[in-house]
């Protein structure tokens, strides 16, 4: 039978960190947490990508294993549901160095049973563990105004959420394991939703003859005011396509909201719709450009010769 499960007390005096995965939300992420003064030991696929955090003081670890054994607390955030697999069960994986105790907490956005395989691992070692898919984009990691939605026992996310707060504004319990990833699910369908409203919108302002700039002047402060209009069409409008976040991890993203959806035998067209547009930006070589890339999709959807970007004001 195994012994009851002990939650570690939550401080920078007594609570080394884990951080694996340094990619364009997970650096500044973690840089919360060092900031914060929790000791930090990182590890990456690429080291080079964790070169501010080890200038910073963050201690390099040569595997997931390693991380595992030097910390009481351990956060991924990585890429793909493959990643985080690689990662916990692979060779000189998260789940060889567990120690009793251990809270892990997965903050990449992937499968439901994923996070409910982890958190099945973790209870058989006398551990902990939370899934923590976030929203925000590569602005939010920055500042640290992340939604974070955790799946969990409540007193796990209870005892996590001192530093869930480093990252983000918004910390949501939205049940146990995998509701957290169930819950970015229905964030990432309503995303797709208004990221083909944003880019159809900038590309019918053009058409019409409108200033861009003062056409979402206009708009952003009334009932069409989101996200993506805030953030993503000033990019389009300066032709910026690097990534807040990537072409490629949405399409995986609504693939895992489409599988969901057909296993609960639940219709989604709006969402199927976009899909298929992003994987069209994909095919044209935008895979690892930010997701305002969906213009290209439109624009050639549209016939349109001159790109939106090239002329953010009126023709």
């Amino acid at each position: 039978m195994n012994s009851p499960r002990s939650l570690p007390e939550i401080s920078p005096a007594t609570t080394p960190v884990g951080w694996i995965g340094t990619g364009v939300m997970g650096l500044p992420m973690c840089e919360h947490l060092m900031d914060a003064g929790y000791e930090v030991h990182v590890h990456s696929r690429t080291r080079a990508k964790a070169q501010p955090l080890l200038q910073k003081g963050a201690r390099w670890k040569e595997s997931p294993m390693e991380v595992a054994q030097g910390v009481r607390v351990l956060f991924t955030m990585l890429g793909f549901p493959g990643d985080v697999r690689q990662v916990y069960w692979g060779e000189k994986g998260v789940l060889a160095g567990l120690k009793p105790g251990m809270v892990l907490v997965d903050m990449t956005t992937t499968e439901p049973k994923l996070a409910q395989d982890i958190a099945r691992e973790a209870q058989a070692l006398n551990c902990h563990a939370l899934d923590a898919p976030v929203s925000g984009g590569d602005v939010g990691a920055k500042e640290a105004t992340l939604s974070i939605m955790v799946g969990g026992d409540v007193l796990t996310v209870e005892t996590l959420t001192p530093l869930l707060q480093k990252m983000g504004r918004n910390i949501a319990h939205l049940g146990p394991a995998g509701r957290g990833q169930h819950a970015k699910m229905c964030n990432q369908i309503l995303i797709a939703g208004t990221m083909i409203g944003m880019c159809e919108s900038l590309m019918y302002g053009y058409r019409a003859g409108l200033d861009l700039q003062k056409m979402i002047e206009a708009i952003r402060g009334g009932a069409a005011g989101c996200w993506s209009l805030e953030k993503l069409a000033p990019r389009i409008l300066r032709g910026d396509w690097s990534p807040g976040f990537f072409v490629d991890h949405f399409i995986k993203d609504m693939g895992i909201a489409l599988r969901e959806a057909e296993a609960m035998s639940l219709p989604l067209p709006g969402l199927a719709l976009v899909h298929q547009l992003y994987l069209a930006v994909k095919a044209s070589g935008h895979g690892r450009s930010g997701t305002q890339a969906l213009m290209h999709a439109l624009e050639n959807l549209c016939g349109q010769r001159q790109p939106v970007s090239s002329l953010p004001s009126s023709p």
